[in-house]
């Protein structure tokens, strides 16, 4: 007879949690932007988060909680109930870069996530400030290449894509120099245009204010192809860097163990979400490409851009001392 009762009651429970996720949404979503508001992280998660609430038919409420590189807001991700009401925004810098070279980062980015969707791409660049001897790739190359260690390049942080990316270029083209990490973005762009550094590998929205302002020139970029505003520029494949000529993504991840049906209700909505001609053009407009793929894809990118990050760590010998 217990057991039969106990039979009873798991099978309850059970049809109430496929219950309750059949339901999902019944109430508000958080979507967590481990960084600041402004930039472009926020910018993306909020141009999706009002279309993707009304088609999930709940609201997406933008949260942001910055610091430590990003691992601080990815980490309270990694550690929500996995019911589908806690989201959080993947970028390189949270489930890669930033993972590969810090030993403490407190969460495994393999077992820890549940990958949702790639929402967008960004390119990123190379750029110097206008008084730099080299002021096309070519040149610039003859310039660090003849002056070995003469020259700084400033990036958002150590374990940022920017710093990661420069020494993975430094890696493939036999030059070096020396790296300056700022607080961000802004403060490394405010000292490149003030000539305070020479160089910074940023991303492209960041400092494309900047280049049409002629305060920076560009010198190269990381993307599939040369940019429609930048057609002079060339890519980091074309120059004979392939493997530095990598984008930065902006997904949506979960944490681990997020039931199937949830996590592919969250893709189809957001697919549907940037069918939208608004939406994708706002993303456009940051200079991002829109992604849109599956959560395998999305979780293969991760662990590619993780394992070639990790790869320039150690051939490098990185530290975040």
């Amino acid at each position: 007879m217990m057991r039969r009762t106990l039979l009873a009651l798991a099978a309850l429970a059970t049809v109430g949690v496929v219950h309750a996720q059949s339901n999902y949404p019944s109430k508000p979503i958080k979507l967590l932007v481990p960084f600041a508001a402004g930039g472009t992280t926020d910018l993306i998660a909020r141009v999706i988060a009002d279309p993707l609430g009304r088609e999930l038919g709940q609201p997406v409420i933008v949260e942001n909680k910055g610091g430590g590189g990003g691992a601080i807001g990815a980490a309270e991700t990694a550690r929500a109930t996995a019911d589908g009401y806690h989201l959080g925004i993947a970028t390189v810098s949270t489930t890669a870069t930033n993972p590969a070279i810090n030993p403490k980062i407190p969460y495994n980015v393999f077992t820890d996530f549940t990958p949702i969707v790639n929402i967008a791409a960004t390119p990123n660049i190379i750029a110097a400030n206008p008084k730099f001897p080299g002021q096309d790739y070519q040149s610039f190359l003859k310039e660090i290449k003849t002056n070995p260690g003469k020259y700084s390049f400033g990036s958002p942080g150590t374990g940022s894509i920017g710093h990661l990316m420069m020494e993975m270029f430094m890696l493939a083209t036999d030059t070096q120099m020396q790296h300056v990490p700022y607080r961000g973005s802004g403060p490394a762009l405010n000292d490149a245009v003030a000539g305070q550094i020479p160089l910074l590998f940023d991303n492209f929205p960041s400092t494309l204010p900047f280049i049409q302002t002629n305060r920076l020139t560009p010198l190269v970029v990381a993307a599939p192809q040369r940019l429609a505003v930048l057609p002079d520029v060339p890519t980091l494949a074309e120059v004979g860097a392939p493997g530095v000529n990598r984008m930065a993504y902006y997904g949506i991840i979960g944490p681990k163990n997020l039931p199937k049906d949830v996590v592919d209700k969250i893709n189809a909505a957001v697919h549907k979400v940037l069918q939208n001609p608004g939406v994708r053009k706002r993303i456009e407009d940051t200079g991002s490409l829109i992604v849109a793929d599956t959560p395998e894809k999305f979780a293969e990118e991760i662990k590619a851009e993780y394992t070639a990050y990790k790869e320039v760590v150690d051939k490098q010998k990185l530290t975040m001392d």
